[in-house]
């Protein structure tokens, strides 16, 4: 294990010795948050990837291979389907906002009185998915050092609140790109094949595996359409997605960059359940269908391919923790702390605003860390989270964004009654169920629609505004193009 332990050790003091380079990157606000909206369509395609291929993607996915076989490959299907649709239909719009959270979109559209209460909803939903893949280090570095759960977190969560910290978006950018690449060496190149080979070939998994495990739709219609209202929606609406695509130096790379990412996301779905359904013929009686990924390692590669494979699972769960994190700290920063201060600072104070956001990166990651070691149920957190996220903010973004007669009391409402019911269902029916995202998803509809239709349209010179805005005009942000931009 020891050259194991080298190639982690390297691995992480690259991570940090990327957030140093990035600090010195990361002079303005626009550096600091969205890396200078400069990314080129290479930079923009893998980090996007990365964000999106998180812990739960590759340990998750192989387990749901291991439970279901080639149909467990939904759950990260829709991810990359809700990728590929966010980058074709709304990309280049949303890049040409030039904004910094989802919450300044719902301002600009809707007149200036919708995001508070949306970005404490964001906030949350952030919040709770950093949590998340910080808690999956302790998977990870439990099969590395054999070190405790608390442990584990605070060191893999201390390293991303370190490189965050320091240089923000362009720390993040430049780390997902390297995670990007030990994902698809270690994951897709390594783990792949050396499964396949071990479980005897696909003839072999096909004689010992029962149909079911290579049927499409194995793993149920009902689940399938619950992951595409959960995943595939929230893909399109995400502040840590559409965070990256603030990024983008162009409307073209937003959108060919981001089918690029939505693509190898499909990929990087069937390859995590065909090696859990690989990991089902070796081992068929694991007490977790999640700790399919880890014992396959350990048992089946050898030594220094299996640090690169380790690494590739931390580089997962890094990728998305890092871009939940920097997500949750500028609505914090910027759609709640600032707006409940009644602040507005001049945009000449680039360096204030640097330190401020670093702040508040630092201020989320401890509790960040603080809440990953009191949570138990990684599930029923992240779930909670999503519910929230879908039933209380699709509507009133999309129908922002594709309707034009949705007024900000619409908004208001269809933000709060889909939040209030998806709570209310959940408790009723459970926090797993379907249910609450159904219902909540419709209750939010007729709410916004409703509300729209029952008061005055939305004032002409906001409309006009937001048109304008959409269309790359009227932008107040000065972009300085004297340095070239990064490829």
């Amino acid at each position: 294990m020891a050259v194991d332990y080298v190639v982690i050790a390297v691995y992480l003091a690259g991570m940090l010795a990327m957030g140093w380079w990035g600090m010195r990157r990361a002079r303005s606000k626009s550096e600091f948050l969205v890396a200078g909206r400069r990314l080129g369509p290479a930079l923009y395609s893998g980090t996007m990837a990365a964000i999106v291929l998180g812990g739960a993607s590759t340990i998750g996915g192989v387990g749901l291979g291991y439970q279901y076989g080639l149909s467990g490959a939904w759950m990260v299907f829709t991810i990359g389907l809700g990728l590929l649709a966010l980058s074709v239909f709304f990309s280049a719009r949303i890049a040409r906002l030039k904004v910094y959270t989802v919450s300044e979109m719902l301002d600009l559209r809707y007149g200036g009185r919708a995001g508070l209460i949306s970005g404490v909803v964001m906030w949350a939903y952030t919040l709770m998915l950093a949590v998340t893949s910080t808690i999956a280090y302790a998977t990870i570095f439990d099969v590395l050092f054999d070190i405790n759960r608390t442990l584990a977190i605070v060191l893999g969560g201390s390293i991303v609140v370190a490189y965050s910290t320091l240089g923000g978006m362009w720390s993040i950018t430049l780390t997902d790109m390297v995670q990007f690449v030990v994902k698809t060496i270690g994951v897709l190149l390594l783990l792949l094949p050396i499964a396949v080979v071990k479980a005897g070939g696909f003839a072999e998994m096909k004689a010992e595996l029962p149909t079911s495990y290579f049927d499409p739709l194995g793993i149920g219609g009902e689940t399938i359409f619950t992951y595409v209202l959960i995943y595939t929606f929230g893909m399109l609406i995400g502040q840590d997605i559409w965070q990256r695509v603030f990024t983008a130096r162009s409307d073209r790379t937003a959108r060919w960059g981001g089918t690029v990412a939505g693509t190898y996301c499909l990929v990087y779905a069937l390859a995590g359940a065909v090696i859990g359904t690989a990991a089902k013929v070796l081992y068929p009686k694991l007490g977790s269908p999640d700790d399919a990924f880890a014992t396959i390692v350990k048992d089946e590669l050898p030594v220094g391919v299996r640090g690169l494979v380790l690494a590739a699972a931390l580089a997962a769960v890094m990728s998305t923790s890092s871009g939940a994190l920097i997500a949750c700290a500028t609505v914090a920063n910027n759609d709640i702390w600032s707006r409940l201060r009644g602040i507005v600072r001049p945009s000449a104070e680039e360096h204030d605003e640097v330190r401020g956001n670093r702040a508040f990166i630092l201020l989320m990651g401890v509790a960040v860390i603080g809440t990953a070691i009191a949570l138990n149920n990684v599930v029923e957190a992240l779930t909670v989270a999503y519910n929230l996220l879908v039933g209380g903010l699709l509507v009133p973004i999309l129908g922002g964004l594709l309707w034009r007669r949705g007024t900000v009391q619409g908004a208001l409402a269809a933000v709060v009654v889909g939040g209030v019911a998806v709570v209310g269902l959940m408790a009723a029916y459970g926090i797993l169920a379907n249910e609450p995202v159904y219902y909540g998803l419709l209750a939010s509809l007729v709410a916004y629609v409703a509300g729209s239709l029952a008061t005055r349209p939305t004032d002409e010179a906001v409309l006009t505004a937001w048109r304008e805005r959409l269309a790359g005009r009227g932008n107040p942000e000065l972009v300085s193009e004297s340095v070239p931009a990064p490829r």
